[in-house]
């Protein structure tokens, strides 16, 4: 679960990359989409797959000050950018060109030029969805097994 809070974290600063490269529609769409509905999937398949107490315990063992360090830093670090990207009259950022890209034209792009990888990631994470669901099934049925007395 930590670490789709992370994920999350990192498609919001890919919205912020889309935000100051002109294209405040993308931005929107990677918080709406990514950020939103498919992390709620993510989410999903993982309490889908209910790991119980080994997961439990291997999440404790992990979760202490030093682990914090690192993504405290970089999210500190990225936060600055962006407060210094928005403040009025910041000049430091070249990447920014001024021209704002038309929801007409990112959906162009998306389904002319990146198609195949549109479709392709679409795939992915059906395939994600549907083995998180074969796993959790699995490991039901050899609970249930165990439950009736029978050997696996």
């Amino acid at each position: 679960m930590h670490a789709l809070l992370y994920l999350i974290v990192s498609l919001f600063s890919v919205a912020v990359i889309f935000f100051t490269l002109g294209s405040p529609f993308a931005a929107a769409l990677e918080i709406i989409i990514y950020a939103g509905a498919i992390m709620v999937l993510f989410i999903f398949a993982v309490m889908l797959l209910n790991l119980g107490q080994e997961a439990q315990a291997e999440e404790k063992r992990l979760l202490n000050f030093k682990i914090w360090i690192g993504p405290g830093i970089l999210s500190l670090i990225l936060l600055i950018q962006l407060f210094a990207i928005l403040t009025p009259g910041f000049s430091g950022f070249s990447g920014f060109s001024g021209q704002v890209i038309s929801p007409k034209e990112v959906g162009i792009s998306l389904f002319h030029k990146y198609l195949l990888g549109v479709e392709l990631s679409g795939m992915l994470l059906m395939s994600g969805i549907v083995g998180a669901y074969y796993l959790g099934e699995k490991k039901k049925r050899s609970r249930h097994r165990f439950f009736q007395g029978e050997s696996s």
